[in-house]
C-alpha cells in the first residue's frame, strides 16, 4: 500500500514537474524564429503589389523623402547620376550616396553634381529675390529658402564591397558577410524611404539591409532597381538575385529584349 501511494506520488511530481531552462529556452527561440520567418515571408509577398500600404504611406508634394542612392563604379556611376538629374532635388532629399570603399571617383562624381545642382537652384532663388514687384513678405520668404538650399542636403558614404576584381570566391565569404554587416549598419542609421541602384554588386548587401529594416517593421523602404543599359539580353548577376528573390518593389530595364524575357519587369527605356 504504502508502495503503490509512493509511486502514484511520483507519477504525479512528474507529470506537473516545469520544464528546464534549457527547453524553455529552445522554445523561446523556436517561437522568436518561427516569428521573423513568417514575417520576412509577409514581407516577400507585401513587396512590390502592396497598394494598401502605398495609401497609408501617401506622401504630400511637399513631403520630404529620404534617398539613398548606391552607386557603382565606371558606367554604372554614369547611369545613376543621369537618373539622379531627374529627380525633384526639393522633395528627394536629404541624398545619401553609397559607394564601394575603394571606389575613388563616384563619390567625387556625385559630390560635383550636387554643387553644380546647388549653384543653380542659388541662381534661381537670387532671381527671384531681384525680380520686380515684389512684396517685403515675398522677398523675406525667398531669401530664406536661398538661406534654406545652401544647407548640406547630400551626404557621402562608403561601404565595403562584397567581392573585389579578381578575388576568389572562397575569400569572398568572409567580405561579403563583412559588407552585409557594415551595410547593415550603415541602412539603419539612415533608415531611407527610398533606396535606387542600377547593378553594381556594392548595391547587394545594401539591399539586403533595406530587407531587413523592412523585416523589422522600423521603416517600410521602396527599393528601386534600374539594370544597366548595357545588358540587352540577360540580366545582369546582381539583377537576377532581386529578381528570383522579388526584393525590389521596382524593377526597371531599358530593353524591351529584357521585358519579354522577365516578366513583372518595367520597360522605361534608355535613361541616357
Amino acid at each position: 500500500m504504502a508502495a503503490a501511494v509512493v509511486s502514484a506520488e511520483h507519477v504525479a511530481s512528474s507529470s506537473f514537474s516545469l520544464p528546464s531552462s534549457s527547453s524553455l529556452y529552445f522554445h523561446l527561440l523556436s517561437v522568436l524564429v518561427a516569428l521573423v520567418v513568417a514575417r520576412a515571408v509577409f514581407v516577400l509577398l507585401q513587396t512590390g503589389r502592396s497598394p494598401w500600404r502605398a495609401c497609408r504611406q501617401r506622401r504630400g508634394p511637399k513631403e520630404k523623402v529620404r534617398t539613398l542612392i548606391v552607386l557603382g563604379s565606371g558606367g554604372h556611376t554614369a547611369e545613376m547620376l543621369s537618373l539622379v538629374k531627374a529627380l525633384d532635388f526639393d522633395r528627394y532629399q536629404p541624398r545619401w550616396y553609397v559607394a564601394g570603399a575603394t571606389d575613388k571617383l563616384s563619390l567625387s562624381k556625385a559630390a560635383a553634381l550636387e554643387e553644380q545642382q546647388k549653384a543653380l537652384t542659388s541662381a534661381e532663388e537670387a532671381e527671384k529675390v531681384t525680380g520686380n514687384n515684389r512684396s517685403s513678405n515675398e522677398i523675406g520668404s525667398l531669401r530664406t529658402g536661398l538661406m534654406e538650399c545652401k544647407e548640406a542636403k547630400a551626404h557621402f558614404l562608403k561601404v565595403y564591397r562584397s567581392r573585389e576584381v579578381g578575388q576568389s570566391y572562397f575569400t569572398s565569404v568572409g567580405s561579403t558577410l563583412l559588407a552585409c554587416a557594415h551595410a547593415a549598419y550603415l541602412v539603419f542609421r539612415v533608415r531611407p524611404d527610398v533606396i535606387v541602384c542600377n547593378g553594381p554588386g556594392t548595391c547587394l548587401p545594401v539591399c539586403v539591409a533595406g530587407f531587413l529594416l523592412k523585416v523589422t517593421g522600423l521603416r517600410w523602404v521602396t527599393m528601386i532597381f534600374v539594370e544597366s543599359v548595357c545588358r540587352v539580353q540577360k540580366l545582369s548577376l546582381t539583377g537576377i538575385l532581386f529578381y528570383k528573390f522579388r526584393l525590389m518593389d521596382q524593377f526597371y530595364v531599358q530593353w524591351e529584349s529584357l521585358l519579354q524575357k522577365y516578366p513583372g519587369t518595367i520597360f522605361v527605356g534608355r535613361v541616357m
